[in-house]
């Protein structure tokens, strides 16, 4: 029903005249001051943030924002939030305003604009301080989002050249994508980030000059008339228990407009191109991932790129995607398809190709999808963030939505709150993940300590379609341990969990490890942070149900023992599973008796502990 996805937004609202000397959250943790030209940003009385150059001077209280809503994927599925919201008009364009939004875990505001006539975009005076010494990850930008975190504490960091923008390797970045994680206070973080994209915008990024970030605005051409807004420009700020639980991307994000939402289910996907590049083209190898996904329980199988060359391989003996997804759905599997979105990567690239960009051949193609049984489709190879392709994609998402289609959005921007306002996106890249042993070697000896850090930056703002869990190896060998590689299963949230190893792989594992595959949720009631710090260790906690799944990885190259208290897991404990490895790489698994306060975990090892209270 829409009543289950509908936000109820409490609004007590008072004279704008009255002054803020000092804009504050509803717990007061969080504040937001004017000193001259300056906003300064504080957290339990530790500046934590300054923004220079800003085009207001006071920030007056408008009113209390009191929010409450459900997810169908995500950290938690009920969400609510407080903030007291503050507003000034901006100095350099008339009838206008900053929106000023302060939670409980962040702020968020946005500039609006009224009676536009043909106007171009109106520039943006947003400009992040980040000195010199203050550590931070950061992403060089891309199209699609794929690029590593490493922990700095300077902006003068050489470009790894080749994710695109123009510079050449060797060159000082200076332009990076979102989210920007710093620690300016020990033990304090903020992650920058934005919110919200709707029609008419294009998403931003960040540039710097030296110490000061800014945000510019992605390509818009449009004139606009009427009223329009910035998206909500995002800091979600507090403790890494603060950051890794944040709802604050969807919290400033527009409700569901879909009136119907019983269709979408998400789940764990048997995923062909890690180990079969080129295998979707191959009716006898696609049997054998709809087979695994029927022995593991999994509810999807994914049939990637090059389907549409299924009839052309001469050992199919005339077999075509419809025969693919026939046999799938006999088998009580829902088959995923590809699309490239013809926008990005074109010119040797896969295919189908063009079919979803005109309006009408859209709608043909999800009707044809819809009719033949095919669940939801993996739409690849965006080209960026302009307003254009923001446009596109929010087509996609209606139009498959009217033809009762999930969609992941591949090649493709990181979410910025669209998981919200339209609950069938469960999933999108937007991150550098374990397709790239396909491609180059040196993810080898990244991948665990970069696995160790996408907790804390690209996960916290949204669904991430890492495809995890690789026992065997691909192209390039991978080093984390078996538990490593199944506590990402866990630790990454994604509506959709594409698994990424070959069924050969899966089938010989432990029994309990099968059985764990075939249970594994997608979607959680409450997510909690137990333990770790960026690139080096990450435990965190999720609940389904009455079930806690408890995952924790080392992301060095040393032993570790990593803390796990917990004490937030009430009740009797039925049954406690323990997933994890020996220093000669083989699974220990065993029932223990009580919850352990710290692991001992393996170099680039990890571990699960399944908690079940039935």
């Amino acid at each position: 029903m829409k009543s289950l996805y509908l936000s109820i937004v409490f609004l007590c609202s008072v004279s704008l005249s009255v002054n803020a000397q000092e804009a504050k959250s509803p717990n007061g943790k969080l504040t937001a001051k004017t000193i001259g030209n300056k906003l300064i940003i504080s957290y339990e009385k530790k500046q934590v943030l300054e923004l220079a150059d800003i085009p207001f001077e006071k920030l007056d209280f408008v009113r209390k924002v009191e929010d409450d809503y459900r997810m169908l994927e995500g950290k938690r599925l009920h969400c609510t939030n407080k903030a007291n919201e503050y507003s000034s008009p901006l100095r350099n364009f008339a009838v206008s305003k900053i929106v000023m939004r302060l939670y409980n875990d962040g702020i968020a505001f946005r500039y609006e604009y009224s009676h536009l006539r043909d106007n171009k975009v109106p520039s943006e005076d947003t400009n992040y301080i980040i000195p010199e010494g203050t550590k931070r990850w950061m992403q060089q930008w891309s199209d699609g989002y794929e690029g590593f975190f490493p922990m700095t504490t300077t902006a003068q960091v050489k470009t790894l050249g080749g994710f695109g923008g123009s510079m050449v390797q060797n060159d000082i970045n200076t332009h990076w994508g979102y989210p920007l994680l710093m620690e300016p206070a020990d033990g304090v973080f903020a992650l920058i980030t934005e919110a919200n994209i709707e029609r008419r915008q294009s998403a931003s990024s960040l540039f710097n000059k030296g110490e000061v970030f800014s945000v510019v605005q992605d390509q818009n051409d449009l004139l606009l008339t009427g009223d329009w807004h910035t998206p909500w420009r995002v800091v979600i700020i507090g403790h890494l228990a603060d950051i890794v639980q944040s709802t604050l991307v969807t919290d400033v994000s527009e409700p569901s407009k879909l009136d119907y939402v019983s269709w979408i289910h998400p789940g764990v996907v048997s995923w062909i191109y890690w180990a079969n590049n080129h295998g979707s083209n191959d009716y006898n190898i696609i049997k054998k991932y709809v087979d695994m996904a029927v022995t593991l329980h999994l509810p999807y199988v994914l049939i990637d790129a090059e389907w549409d060359e299924m009839d052309k391989l001469a050992s199919n003996e005339g077999k075509t995607i419809e025969d693919a997804v026939a046999y799938a759905n006999s088998k009580g599997v829902k088959p995923l398809i590809w699309y490239n979105s013809s926008i990005g990567w074109v010119n040797g690239a896969p295919g189908p190709k063009y079919r979803l960009n005109k309006p009408e051949d859209r709608e043909k193609e999800f009707a044809w999808c819809e009719k033949i049984g095919v669940a939801g489709v993996k739409i690849d190879f965006f080209s960026g963030d302009n307003q254009a392709n923001m446009d596109y994609c929010q087509d996609l998402l209606e139009s498959a939505a009217r033809h009762h289609l999930l969609v992941n959005f591949h090649g493709a921007p990181i979410p910025r709150g669209w998981q919200r306002t339209y609950p069938n996106l469960l999933s999108t890249e937007g991150v550098y993940g374990a397709e790239w042993y396909n491609n180059v070697p040196h993810f080898t000896k990244k991948a665990a300590c970069h696995n160790a850090t996408l907790p804390f930056t690209r996960n916290v703002i949204g669904p991430m379609d890492y495809t995890p869990c690789a026992f065997s190896d691909s192209q390039h060998p991978h080093i984390t341990s078996l538990a490593h590689e199944l506590a990402l299963t866990v630790l990454y949230e994604s509506g959709l969990q594409h698994l990424a190893d070959r069924p050969e792989s899966f089938l010989a594992q432990p029994d309990e490890v099968k059985a764990f595959l075939g249970q594994l949720p997608t979607v959680w009631d409450e997510t909690r942070y137990v333990s770790g710090y960026p690139g080096e260790s990450a435990v965190l906690a999720r609940r389904s149900g009455d079930i806690w799944y408890v995952a924790g990885i080392n992301g060095s190259d040393e032993a570790k023992t990593l803390d796990c208290n917990l004490s937030f897991i009430k009740g009797k404990k039925k049954n406690v599973r323990l997933f994890a490895d020996d220093a000669s790489g083989k699974w220990q698994i065993s029932n223990i008796g009580k919850l352990p306060s710290k692991i001992d975990c393996q170099p680039r090892g990890g571990f699960v502990i399944v908690v079940n209270k039935r």
